[in-house]
């Protein structure tokens, strides 16, 4: 685990070789343990390592005999059946680190290669028998990876805080990214908060050839959700177990120093640290952590149960609000993008912990975006009723029936199933996990009554491209392209990284989520006979291994008091630090105009505090990084 640099373009090689060096400074975090670099006219290229395989033989950039040369961050976890692959061919090697399996493969397959890892990762690799550079992204996206044509050069790095490490200034600060961020909460894909920056899509690489200056993208990987009718006789449990117990065992056998697991006490994380001493790992580390406002913001109690059910090693952390608060700046600086999931702060404080003990965790992301988690199955159980309905009757008779509905929310589900119909359903609500500022309420926000792209108009996009025959298939594909990646695992990586830990996740293994994708709706949330239950082939998996207050407790994921701290004193402190005379988001909206929201939070509104704290990290992002 690392993270990588580069630039090329019209540059001499010292340049370039600066360049570089103040890129790998702006990321020591993402690898303490080592540093390498490489340059020539018009090309450089760096990393910084975090040993986890090969721990004295895994320095990068690495090269072959005939010039090819790589930087890479990740893990691959099947890396040495490969290997053994390659040296039968006549391939030999100087390490036995991942690294370099990955450069020997693509020297004998080209970019084929890419098909044949089993891992995470963002991957530069330069083959100067072509001239070209290729950049390549992991499938699910868990490894992020930016890059960016500036100034008459590219650049390229694990964080964006590398790239502009490299600049002599800032570029101009994307307004329409901005203007999703306050609906999202993230900045959706490929965009990125700053204009000519990019991130690069999951199960994507690019070409550039450095002759030409041509640039071409390749997706070699997308997954489709679209589930399939129950077989009879088929046992889908057994396979979802050896599915997800080959996913656990590859994340704990691909290291060589320990690794533990971030344990909330949560369905997901639970499973995954059942399943790592099922398959024999001893001496094994869970970790967790609470808040001291207690109550349902602290699942400590939950996290002990598994521990001592399991046999682990656990140790806890405890925060509070002061904590929390004075995280915030550092937590704006590592996420380099406005990312308004306030989970990430007790994420990075149980990685701290987990960092004393282990450099490898495993954790739970990807169960509920692969596995219909969250409120899926009541949704199935509603499209289930519409369905029937829109069956029964025509869109004529729907739409007159909503006329006579005396309640509002019955007259627009009726008059949506009669313009939508139960297919569209969900898509003609644009549902999504996160829709926090609509779209009206930000067009009057703008101070120089700017207009921009639609956030409604992105959703719709996304939906128009699943092609899932299901709406919750629909809603998966969504889910899994854009809140999982810019969000779950945009934290996950990031959190996990300031503290130099990598962070592995077993649910996300590219052959279960593509098993997943096309499991019965039946194994997700359930159906008349079972009735509606969340991941359910993950809790008949959990049945037998867990203790029944986990698989029957109501999923939190990360809870966070800090939308009740609106409503204990702390509205005010928001107010100032937003909407006073230092603010430094006021320089694009019309702050006044939040005020209304604000005493809708203090007044404890849900959906308004979630608004305020959009605002309030956005506030925190500009005095960090503008």
């Amino acid at each position: 685990m690392c993270g990588i640099t580069g630039v090329f373009g019209r540059l001499g090689r010292e340049e370039a070789a600066a360049l570089v060096a103040r890129m790998n400074q702006a990321i020591v975090h993402r690898g303490p343990d080592d540093a390498g670099a490489w340059a020539k006219d018009g090309l450089a290229f760096g990393m910084r390592r975090l040993s986890i395989i090969d721990l004295a033989g895994g320095h990068q950039p690495m090269w072959t005999e005939d010039g090819v040369g790589i930087v890479f961050n990740g893990e691959i976890y099947n890396y040495r059946s490969l290997r053994s692959e390659l040296a039968a061919s006549g391939y030999t090697f100087r390490t036995n680190s991942d690294t370099e399996v990955i450069l020997n493969l693509y020297h004998r397959d080209g970019l084929e290669a890419i098909n044949r890892l089993q891992g995470m990762f963002a991957i530069c690799l330069y083959d100067p028998r072509q001239n070209v550079v290729h950049l390549v992204r992991d499938r699910l996206g868990v490894k992020p990876l930016y890059y960016g044509f500036l100034n008459g050069r590219c650049y390229f790095a694990s964080e964006i805080k590398a790239i502009l490490a490299a600049l002599d200034g800032r570029p101009p600060l994307n307004r329409q990214a901005l203007h999703h961020y306050l609906t999202f909460r993230f900045v959706p894909s490929p965009q990125t908060i700053w204009e000519g920056l990019f991130k690069l899509d999951p199960g994507t690489g690019v070409t550039f050839d450095l002759g030409t200056g041509g640039t071409e993208f390749r997706r070699y990987w997308r997954v489709e959700f679209d589930s399939e009718p129950v077989e009879a006789g088929r046992d889908y449990v057994a396979e979802f177990e050896a599915l997800f117990l080959a996913a656990v065992e590859k994340r704990l056998l691909a290291s060589d120093v320990p690794v533990g697991v971030l344990l909330s006490g949560g369905l997901d994380s639970s499973a995954v640290s059942a399943a790592a001493v099922e398959l024999g790992h001893r001496d094994f580390h869970t970790f967790s952590v609470g808040f001291r406002d207690g109550g349902a913001f602290d699942e400590s109690r939950y996290a002990r149960e598994v521990a001592a059910h399991i046999g682990s090693n656990h140790h806890e952390v405890v925060i509070g609000r002061d904590e929390f608060m004075d995280f915030l700046p550092e937590m704006v600086r590592f996420s380099d993008e406005p990312l308004a999931d306030l989970a990430a702060v007790p994420l990075y404080f149980v990685c701290r912990l987990a960092r004393q003990d282990v450099k490898v965790v495993l954790s739970g992301e990807g169960s509920d975006e692969i596995l219909a988690g969250y409120d899926f199955e009541r949704t199935a159980v509603q499209i289930d009723r519409l369905r029937r309905l829109h069956e029964a009757l025509p869109s004529v008779a729907l739409r007159a029936a909503s006329w006579l509905m005396p309640s509002r929310r019955h007259r627009r589900v009726l008059s949506n199933l009669s313009a939508f119909g139960w297919r569209d359903y969900l898509a003609g609500q644009r549902a999504h996990i996160t829709r926090h500022w609509a779209e009206t309420e930000k067009a009057a926000l703008w101070r120089r009554g700017e207009s921009f792209e639609s956030s409604d108009a992105l959703v719709d996009e996304w939906y128009r491209e699943a092609t899932g025959s299901h709406p919750l298939d629909r809603q998966q594909q969504i889910y899994c392209r854009q809140w999982l990646v810019e969000d779950l695992l945009m934290k996950a990586d990031k959190m996990s990284m300031a503290t130099s830990l990598e962070l592995r996740v077993p649910f996300l293994d590219h052959a279960l989520v593509e098993w997943a994708a096309r499991l019965p709706l039946a194994w997700k949330v359930g159906d008349r006979e079972s009735g509606p239950i969340s991941k359910r082939v993950l809790r008949a998996f959990a049945q037998k291994r867990l203790p029944e207050a986990i698989l029957t407790r109501p999923k939190l994921g990360f809870p966070v008091p800090a939308y009740r701290w609106l409503q204990d004193g702390m509205a005010k402190w928001a107010e100032d630090f937003v909407l006073g005379p230092s603010s430094r988001i006021g320089e694009y909206f019309d702050t006044s105009r939040l005020r209304p929201v604000w005493a809708a939070a203090g007044a404890g509104n849900v959906e308004a505090a979630h608004k305020v704290w959009v605002f309030i990290v956005a506030e925190q992002w500009c005095r960090e990084w503008l």
